[in-house]
């Protein structure tokens, strides 16, 4: 039996108690800055990170798709690239994605994507707004559909909801082009997660097995070592936690995993049909973070 299949059975279980997923992806940090070695010695500038590896989860051995930004947003959110090679603004896709899979099953979500305009804002807002790391915009039966772009929101919602005890589901949080890292330092970027982590942290919803994934989209694809990956990870070795009241304390996971691996234990453990990528069995779910037989919570 592949490795894929037996952890899909353990994310089913673990993951039949999670009722909310929450993705914060960040901007460009090749793990070799975080990883010498198998071994994390520590992040330069992000103090936070390593306090949650200590305590949470750390994939060891993650990767990218590929590079730039845009395919890697796509992969975690359809199951491919769809053949974008570029951070294009004016590509858009007719395909399934995730979204179609989540309304399908009765969740909710909502994306908060930090300095964007307005809901279902179109196009680039420079200097802090970039549509590149905007993913559900590019597909055309969300970007279409009234009801369902006016769920891409700028991050000014999420403090509202959290607040209100109204987080969907599924949470996507998109920083803005300092708070990534991108154009601002590495500290920059951790003071925000500094507030934001600790936010997200303190709501029920995420208390009441809830799942906090904090991943990068590309590092650098010049540095590809990874001695037992995923086949389609050539976007660079990047930092990935797992934080959830679910996760086995300290753990650091030395499988192979990129960013379809991320999607389909989303997809696993709701119970979701596997898109793309994620259906592959060199492309397996995470759950080796979550302990096992964990019971369901309704």
């Amino acid at each position: 039996m592949s490795l894929a299949r037996t952890m899909a059975r353990t994310a089913q279980r673990a993951g039949s108690a999670v009722r909310q997923a929450l993705r914060g992806v960040l901007q460009r940090l090749d793990a070799t800055q975080a990883l010498p070695g198998a071994q994390v010695t520590g992040l330069d500038g992000e103090q936070l990170q390593v306090e949650l590896m200590q305590h949470y989860g750390l994939a060891t051995n993650y990767y990218g798709i590929r590079n730039p930004s845009l395919p890697n947003y796509l992969a975690l959110t359809g199951g491919s690239t769809f053949g974008i090679t570029s951070n294009c603004t004016d590509c858009t896709i007719a395909q399934p994605n995730l979204i179609d899979q989540l309304e399908t099953a009765g969740k909710s979500w909502k994306a908060y994507i930090e300095s964007m305009p307005s809901p279902c804002y179109i196009g680039d807002a420079p200097p802090l707004y970039r549509q590149k790391h905007n993913p559900f915009i590019y597909y055309d039966n969300v970007r279409n559909n009234p009801a369902r772009c006016n769920k891409i929101v700028p991050f000014t919602q999420f403090a509202l909801d959290a607040k209100a005890n109204a987080l969907p589901n599924y949470v996507w949080i998109t920083p803005n082009m300092c708070n990534n890292s991108h154009d601002c330092s590495i500290a920059d970027s951790d003071a925000w997660l500094q507030i934001w982590v600790s936010a997200i942290l303190s709501t029920p919803e995420w208390k009441d097995n809830g799942v906090l994934f904090i991943t990068y989209d590309e590092g650098d694809s010049k540095k590809i070592f990874r001695t037992s990956c995923c086949k389609e990870g050539n976007g660079g070795h990047i930092v990935t936690l797992v934080i959830s009241p679910l996760s086995k304390p300290g753990y650091q996971s030395p499988i192979g995993y990129d960013h379809y691996s991320l999607l389909r234990t989303i997809e696993d453990a709701w119970g979701l049909p596997e898109l793309g990528g994620a259906a592959c069995d060199c492309a397996p779910p995470m759950g080796d973070f979550f302990v096992a037989n964990t019971p369901a919570r309704r």
